[in-house]
C-alpha cells in the first residue's frame, strides 16, 4: 500500500504531503481547490504522461513523491531491483520509493528505489501496484477490451493457463501463416530471383576461381614482364657467388674459403679465431645454397616464356570480368557465391516449403480452435458468475432491479484473445431491454457498475490500492450512502483512496484528508498579481465533523449541519459492512 504521498508545485498545491494508511482514505475539499491533483500525482507515479501545463504558475517543475510498503517478493520490488532501485526491508515488509519530476519545459523523470530509471518503469510498476478509477476511465470500460480483461482477472486461473498456451500457439500460427502468405504473393518474384542466381552461379563455376588467384597472378604477371632483368640480376648474383670463370676478380665462395684456410692454420692457437673459422664454413655453406637457388631460379625464367604471360592476362581478364559482376576480390566473388547458392536452395525448396507450411497452419488452426473453445467455456462460467456478483452488489448500491449481463459470443475469427466478444449489458429494470454499458447506463449508473465490478474482482484478484476520483459523481441519497458503504467493504481487501464531494461517502472513511484552497491577492488588489495554494491537512473527528458540515449545508459552524455530520459518522459506524 501507499504509506504515504508528497505532492510538490503540482496545479495549486505548492507542498504538500498526505499520510496514507490501510483501509479507506478521502480527499475532500471545495471545488477547484486541487482534489484532482491527487489523483494526477498517482497518475505520474504511475508512468501517465506528463503535462507542462500542470507545473505550478512560477515554478520550474513539479514533483510527486511516493512512500509504499509491500510484501516481500512482491512482483513490483522485483521488477524495480531490475531496473537498478534499492528496496528496504522493515518491519517485516518491504519499502519502495517512487518519484516523478515534470518540468516547465515539459521534460520528466522518474525514480525508482531512489535510482534514474525509464518512465516505461513507473508503468510496468503500476499494473501490480494501483488502480485508478476516474471519469476517462468509466469511458474505458464502456469499450470491449476493458470488458474483456475485467471479466479475464474475474475468471482468475482457469482461464490464465489455456489463455497463455493459446496465445503461444497464436503467435506461432500467425507467423506461419505470414510465411506461407509471403511465398505464394512474391513466388514470381522469387522465381526471377532463383533464374538470376543460377545464371550467375554458373559463370563463376565456369570461370572456376581459386582462393587469392587474382593476387597471385598478379604477382607472377609483374614477374614475366621482367623476366629479362630478373634474369641479369640472377646470374651477376650467381658469378659474384661462384664464379664459373677464372678472372682477376675472385668470387665470394673463393674468398671466404681462403679467410677460413687461413683461420684454420692458427686456430689451434686461439678458441676465438677457432670459433670465427667456423661461422666463415657456416657463411660458405649459406653462400653455395644461395648460389644453387639463383641457379634454379635462372632455369625457371628460361622455361617460363610469352606463352604463359599471355595466360596470366587472359585469365585476369576471365577474374576481373567476375569482380566488376559481383564483388571487389576474388575471395569476396566466392564468399557472395557461397551466400547465393544458400539462398539458391530456399528459392528451389519453395514447393515443398509451402506444402509443409499449409500442413503447419492447418494442424495449428485446428489446435488453435480447440483450445478457443476450452477459453470460450472457461468465459462463459465466469461470466454467469461474475453476473450474479455483481448485480447483487448494484442491488446494494441502490440498484435492487438492475442485472448486469454479459454476453459471451464468437464470430469464428481466431484473434490473439481467443474468438470470444465480450459486451457488458445493463438491464436497469426487469422487463427493460439490456443495453451496452455505453449506451444505456449513465455516469452515475456506470460509477455504481464499475465499482460493483471491482468489489467482486478485489476479493479474487486484489491490487494493493484502488484510487477513485469522483466515483460517485451523478448519485445521492441512498445511493451516495451505499457506494460509501462497498467501498469501505472494498477498502477490506485493498488500501482505497477516493476524492469525492458526497458527505455520505467521506463519512465512512478512515482517515480523511482536506484540500483547502487559499488565494493571497497582490499589492494593486488584484489576485493575478498575487498567487493561489492549496493546503493538505488529515482531520482529527472534530474536524471531520466540521468538514461534513461543510459539505452538507455549506455552513460548518451550523448547529443542525453538525448534528447531521455526526449523524452520518454514528450511522456509517453502525450499518452493516457486508
Amino acid at each position: 500500500m501507499i504509506e504515504e504521498l508528497r505532492i510538490r508545485d503540482l496545479g495549486v498545491i505548492a507542498d504538500a504531503t498526505l499520510p496514507l494508511g490501510p483501509g479507506l482514505s478521502v480527499v475532500t475539499g471545495e471545488t477547484g481547490a486541487g482534489k484532482t491533483m491527487v489523483v494526477t500525482a498517482v497518475g505520474l507515479l504511475l508512468g501517465a504522461r506528463s503535462d507542462a501545463g500542470a507545473v505550478r504558475s512560477g515554478a520550474k517543475s513539479a514533483s510527486a513523491e511516493a512512500r509504499l510498503m509491500l510484501e516481500p517478493g512482491h512482483a513490483a520490488v522485483e521488477r524495480a531491483v531490475e531496473a537498478g532501485g534499492d528496496a528496504e526491508e522493515y518491519d517485516g515488509g518491504t519499502q519502495l520509493l517512487l518519484a516523478r519530476t515534470v518540468g516547465a519545459d515539459g521534460r520528466s523523470r522518474a525514480f525508482v528505489g531512489g535510482r534514474s530509471a525509464p518512465v516505461g518503469v513507473l508503468a510496468e510498476l503500476g499494473e501490480s501496484l494501483v488502480v485508478v478509477h476516474g471519469q476517462s476511465d468509466q469511458i474505458r470500460l464502456k469499450g470491449a477490451v476493458a470488458q474483456r480483461h475485467a471479466l479475464d482477472r474475474f475468471a482468475g486461473a482457469d482461464l490464465a493457463a489455456p489463455l497463455a498456451e493459446y496465445q503461444e500457439l497464436y503467435g506461432h500460427w500467425k507467423s506461419s501463416q505470414a510465411e506461407l502468405d509471403t511465398l505464394r504473393s512474391e513466388a514470381r518474384e522469387r522465381l526471377r530471383e532463383a533464374e538470376s542466381l543460377s545464371v550467375a552461379l554458373q559463370e563463376i563455376d565456369d570461370v572456376d576461381p581459386q582462393p587469392g588467384e587474382d593476387e597471385s597472378l598478379k604477382a607472377e604477371a609483374v614477374k614475366l614482364a621482367n623476366v629479362e632483368e630478373l634474369r641479369l640480376a640472377a646470374a651477376a648474383a650467381h658469378e659474384g657467388l661462384i664464379s664459373e670463370e677464372f678472372g682477376e676478380t675472385a668470387d665470394a665462395t673463393t674468398l671466404i674459403d681462403a679467410a677460413k684456410r687461413a683461420l684454420d692454420q692458427v686456430s689451434h692457437h686461439d678458441e676465438a679465431l677457432a670459433g670465427a673459422a667456423a661461422r666463415l664454413a657456416e657463411i660458405g655453406f649459406l653462400i653455395n645454397d644461395i648460389a644453387g637457388e639463383l641457379s634454379s631460379y635462372q632455369a625457371s625464367l628460361d622455361s617460363e616464356g610469352p606463352e604463359r604471360l599471355s595466360e596470366i592476362e587472359e585469365r585476369r581478364a576471365a577474374l576481373a570480368k567476375l569482380i566488376r559482376k559481383y564483388a571487389p576480390s576474388i575471395d569476396e566473388v566466392l564468399e557472395w557465391a557461397a551466400a547465393s547458392r544458400t539462398r539458391l536452395d530456399e528459392l528451389q525448396d519453395d514447393s515443398s516449403r509451402i506444402e509443409a507450411l499449409d500442413a503447419e497452419v492447418a494442424a495449428a488452426e485446428s489446435t488453435l480452435r480447440k483450445q478457443a473453445a476450452r477459453i470460450s467455456k472457461a468465459r462463459s462460467k465466469a461470466a454467469k458468475e461474475l453476473s450474479v456478483r455483481v448485480s447483487a452488489e448494484l442491488t446494494a448500491l441502490a440498484m435492487a432491479d438492475a442485472t448486469l449481463m454479459i454476453e459471451v459470443d464468437s464470430d469464428g475469427q481466431l484473434g490473439p484473445h481467443g474468438v470470444d466478444d465480450i459486451s457488458f449489458l445493463l438491464q436497469p429494470h426487469s422487463g427493460a431491454p439490456a443495453r451496452p454499458l455505453g449506451k444505456g447506463a449513465s455516469g452515475g449508473e456506470l460509477s455504481r457498475v464499475m465499482l460493483a465490478i471491482e468489489v467482486v474482482l478485489a476479493a479474487v484478484d486484489p491490487v494493493p490500492t484502488f484510487v477513485f476520483d469522483e466515483v460517485d459523481a451523478g448519485v445521492g441519497g441512498r445511493a451516495a450512502v451505499e457506494i460509501g458503504r462497498r467501498l469501505a467493504m472494498l477498502a477490506r481487501h485493498v488500501q482505497v483512496l477516493v476524492v469525492t464531494h458526497l458527505p455520505q461517502v467521506a463519512a465512512f472513511a478512515d482517515h480523511h484528508i482536506r484540500v483547502t484552497k487559499t488565494s493571497v491577492r497582490g499589492s494593486d488588489g488584484k489576485t493575478a498579481t498575487g498567487f493561489t495554494s492549496s493546503d493538505v491537512q488529515l482531520l482529527d473527528d472534530e474536524e471531520r465533523v466540521k468538514e461534513l458540515a461543510r459539505m452538507l449545508a455549506g455552513q460548518e459552524d451550523s448547529e443542525s449541519a453538525r448534528a447531521h455530520a455526526q449523524e452520518l459518522l454514528d450511522d456509517a459506524k453502525l450499518l452493516p459492512q457486508a
